[in-house]
């Protein structure tokens, strides 16, 4: 074969082999090129569902794509995570993850289909919600050392109220009776509404619950707050204290990120957590999530799977320890 020939041989092949992935290569810089779904693995009209839409709508306008919010709730959340956990990674199916179906079922439901360190990979967290800790007007403390002085002095006499089982303000509860080393009644409600409604009618001493669920009426005096569980106090209550300030080392919040099924190209997960981190800092984000009592988080991808590991380990012994079991 000539040298000529030979040249041209080669030619073709480096021709043929950039023919074959220009499709791949013009894929990934067109990502996305069709809608694009977000799972809300909870019921609509919820923070989480609030949240979802929120980015949704925001990453549609970036991408000039439609980004559909699909609503598909049940078993705490875990369906709608699954879901996502065997869909397709090829970055248009992604999920908002919700503490309780990331962090607590793994270790409460040993027959969880999916592992959330193993078949999921971290975008970005997005935002996280405080719970307050609240008690009924009739009982007798006015700051969360009272309250626990009180619980001290009466074993098991108080109560306190969750949204149900397992679910991560039942987990709080339980972080806070450990570290104070208390003994609270625990009573589960199906959902945050029926808890908060027996609290205001005095069949339950305190709840825990998210913020925006309470707010309303901590404001109208029908409940008295008396701490925050996140490690600093909250604009939406600046007066109130963190429990941390009582119990160093405290947190227990409700926090939402966005994930996709591993193996997602990180270029794609890349993409996402940089236009996420953008829609953070838009001034009518911001002041729609401060109207949820939410903090914007934004955080990297690294930084958010480090967060789920910890997680997971800490919720992990507090289930231990309280030996909660899946109902």
């Amino acid at each position: 074969m000539t040298n000529i020939a030979s040249r041209l041989l080669r030619a073709s092949f480096i021709l043929i082999a950039m023919v074959s992935l220009a499709p791949a290569v013009m894929a990934q810089q067109a990502y996305p090129n069709k809608p694009v779904r977000i799972i809300v693995p909870y019921p609509p009209g919820g923070t989480a569902d609030i949240v979802g839409r929120t980015i949704a709508e925001k990453l549609g306008v970036i991408w000039g794509q439609s980004v559909i919010v699909e609503n598909r709730a049940g078993a705490g959340g875990t369906i709608g995570v699954d879901s996502v956990a065997k869909a397709v990674p090829d970055g248009y199916t992604m999920v908002l993850g919700v503490t309780g179906p990331l962090t607590i079922a793994p270790s409460i439901n040993p027959q969880l289909a999916y592992d959330p360190l193993r078949d999921l990979v971290p975008i970005t967290l997005v935002a996280a919600v405080p719970s307050l800790i609240a008690v009924h007007p009739s009982v007798p403390a006015r700051d969360l050392k009272e309250l626990i002085a009180l619980a001290k002095s009466q074993p098991g006499k108080l109560s306190f109220a969750s949204a149900g089982n397992g679910t991560s303000v039942h987990i709080a509860g339980e972080l806070l009776m450990s570290m104070a080393g208390v003994d609270i009644l625990h009573v589960p409600y199906k959902g945050g509404v029926p808890a908060l409604n027996d609290l205001m009618g005095g069949q339950v001493s305190m709840i825990i619950e998210n913020m925006p669920q309470l707010l309303p009426q901590v404001r109208a005096g029908k409940i008295r707050a008396l701490a925050v569980t996140t490690q600093q106090r909250s604009p939406a209550l600046a007066d109130l204290p963190a429990v941390a300030e009582i119990l160093p080392g405290y947190e227990a919040t409700t926090w939402f990120g966005l994930l996709a099924p591993v193996k997602t190209p990180q270029e794609i997960v890349r993409k996402v957590q940089s236009d996420v981190t953008k829609i953070g800092m838009l001034p009518d984000v911001k002041e729609r999530f401060t109207g949820l009592g939410a903090d914007v988080i934004a955080s990297t991808s690294e930084a958010f799977a480090t967060h789920l590991r910890s997680e997971l380990a800490r919720f992990s012994k507090v289930i231990k320890d309280a030996n909660i079991k899946a109902e």
